[in-house]
């Protein structure tokens, strides 16, 4: 299905221009492209514009949950047919696990999960899978792992009216995708089971439920139903549910998962042991043993996302896998408030290595853990295809990879004359009010970078050969020096 956008305003001033440059670059095949423009230039109506016009499955990252959910809000009135999705963090509150040798504290990790933005999150999953029509709107979290496309695909369970299949075989598919049964209280990522009926709460619903009936071997009726009320809403002839958590295992990989576990914990010890770390061993056996014994009786336990490399079956030191991973190799990379959300990229990584070195080095952690975190920038910007950079001050890494002729193949650039303003002929503005305010702050920085900032003021003062007034002070920060 294509996008269809709806909306009651036409693009006006320069949108019309900007939108028209930006698809003619994307098309061309130019990798990075800047869209410039000031709060309220209507930046995002552009880019839904762009997005219909390239008809491409695109990601939109922001910097933040409140912009990303302003985002969300604002592409769903726009693109009301087609799938919107938000992925974002589904904590409330997270207290990751650290240890502090000085004064030999051990901080457990501790969260809550918000059951909604869990529910959005798989919902986004399930919808990449299913439809190219699939705009995702994410915060940075989505460069964190996650499952494999490969074993969450491997892991869906679609049924048809007509099927032949026994209960029990549907029953224990539903608890291999972590479904619990409840026959008392009936919610999201549960199912019950009356008879010769089976009542599913997809993970991935909102506010309807799946009635499948059975006769004898084959599944008789499939209704959609309200869990509250038990009234019908619709006859379907196929369902497909997705598996109730992000982390899923296919059985035959969990086994072998639990083998190469077991192998790295006794390698592991003789390390420690060799180093007379008999304390940090001891720690290391009991608590992997007892993460074995829950992963091995229920396919799941606390902190199983550190065993993601074992249970992905991945290479160490392999990058893990993201929700980047389950868009097709056309998608587009929409890149919100870039100035700001580029750094926290690529700074993601160092940060989290540098907590977990220390839990490996104290015996909390298998090394295998280190594999359990966020992409590097070197391996995002691999990963991704096209991008579009979307900012009002956008910062020399944008300017530099926007320059027309330079397609992206390296992400360094050489650096500019300090007597030369910037030439960002591959960036579009939004407006005529930001192309007055970047020209002012080019003329701005090209000055400062010749000479000291004080003696330049006095300089100006005096000259009057000075080619230019001194710009309005409100936009001093309308981009960076490039000097």
């Amino acid at each position: 299905m294509p996008f269809q956008l709806e909306s009651d305003y036409k693009p006006r001033g320069d949108q019309g221009q900007a939108i028209a440059k930006l698809i003619k670059s994307v098309e061309a095949g130019n990798r990075h492209q800047t869209l410039l423009g000031v709060t309220g230039s209507g930046k995002t109506f552009t880019i839904a514009n762009v997005i219909r016009e390239l008809n491409r499955p695109t990601l939109v990252i922001s910097h933040n949950k409140t912009l990303a959910a302003q985002l969300y809000s604002e592409f769903k009135q726009f693109f009301p047919k087609n799938a919107v999705e938000y992925f974002v963090s589904y904590f409330d509150y997270y207290q990751p696990e650290a240890y502090i040798p000085r004064t030999d504290t051990y901080i457990e990790k501790d969260s809550s999960i918000n059951e909604e933005i869990e529910r959005l999150r798989l919902s986004a999953t399930s919808a990449l899978l299913t439809r190219r029509d699939t705009i995702v709107v994410a915060s940075v979290s989505c460069i964190y792992g996650v499952t494999s496309p490969e074993d969450y695909e491997r892991m869906l369970l679609t049924v048809k009216r007509g099927q032949h299949t026994s209960r029990e075989a549907v029953l224990s598919r539903l608890v291999d995708m972590l479904y619990e049964r409840n026959d008392i209280s009936f919610s999201r990522g549960k199912f019950r089971v009356r008879g010769d009926v089976v009542e599913v709460y997809p993970a991935t619903a909102d506010e309807e439920a799946v009635r499948l009936e059975f006769f004898g071997d084959e599944i008789d009726a499939i209704t959609r139903f309200d869990p509250l009320t038990g009234h019908a809403h619709e006859s379907l002839s196929v369902i497909t549910f997705f598996p109730a958590k992000q982390f899923v295992t296919p059985a035959d990989k969990l086994n072998r998962a639990l083998q190469t576990i077991r192998a790295e914990l006794e390698d592991r010890i003789k390390v420690l042991e060799s180093q007379n770390k008999l304390l940090e061993a001891q720690r290391l056996r009991i608590r992997t043993e007892y993460d074995l014994e829950m992963l091995q009786e229920m396919g799941f336990c606390n902190g199983i996302e550190n065993y993601s490399r074992h249970l992905s079956g991945r290479p160490p030191g392999s990058k893990p896998y993201t929700i980047v991973d389950f868009f097709p190799k056309d998608f587009l990379v929409v890149i919100d408030e870039s100035h700001a959300t580029i750094p926290q990229i690529g700074g993601m990584y160092e940060g989290d290595r540098s907590r977990k070195t220390v839990l490996v080095n104290y015996g909390f952690r298998l090394p295998s853990a280190l594999d359990n975190r966020p992409l590097n920038f070197d391996e995002f910007m691999k990963l991704t295809n096209q991008l579009v950079y979307v900012s009002a001050t956008p910062a020399e890494f944008e300017i530099q990879n926007s320059v027309v002729g330079n397609k992206g193949s390296s992400i360094q650039g050489k650096r500019r004359s300090a007597s030369a303003a910037p030439a960002i002929s591959g960036a579009y503005f939004a407006d005529r009010r930001a192309r007055r305010e970047i020209r002012g702050s080019r003329a701005r920085s090209a000055a400062g970078c010749r000479t000291n900032h004080s003696s330049d003021r006095t300089a100006r003062s005096k000259n009057h050969d000075q080619t230019a007034q001194e710009p309005d002070r409100r936009y001093d920060r309308a981009l960076p020096a490039t000097c």
